[in-house]
């Protein structure tokens, strides 16, 4: 009988099971997916954002933006020309990556709520 060696899957110093382990581990949970999800048509504030998710707490916010930051899929930029503070958020080009899966998550989820 053959073994078959599993094979696992590292990504920013963290290790997964599986493909979809790893993808489900830095766009899964409840809000990362739907931040990308607002992200795909641009550039958004984090009052835009807020607006666009009207249940989500700032601090969840802030910490799944941070962690999708530091993921390399959110691109924060801070602008200091003149009060006050502006902080817009995008997809980097590794984000964009994610248009395709994101968007057939929203459409799947527009046909389970017919």
């Amino acid at each position: 009988m053959e073994s078959v060696e599993a094979k696992s899957f590292k990504f920013k110093g963290r290790e997964y099971p599986c493909c979809a382990s790893l993808t489900m581990g830095i766009i899964g949970g409840k809000w990362k997916t739907v931040i990308l999800f607002h992200l795909i048509g641009g550039k958004l504030r984090y009052s835009e954002l807020r607006k666009c998710m009207p249940t989500v707490t700032e601090r969840t916010l802030s910490l799944q933006l941070q962690a999708l930051e530091d993921d390399g899929l959110v691109l924060r930029e801070v602008y200091h020309e003149k009060p006050p503070l502006k902080v817009e958020y995008s997809l980097t080009a590794f984000g964009k990556t994610l248009i395709p899966l994101i968007q057939a998550i929203a459409d799947w989820g527009e046909v389970a709520a017919e």
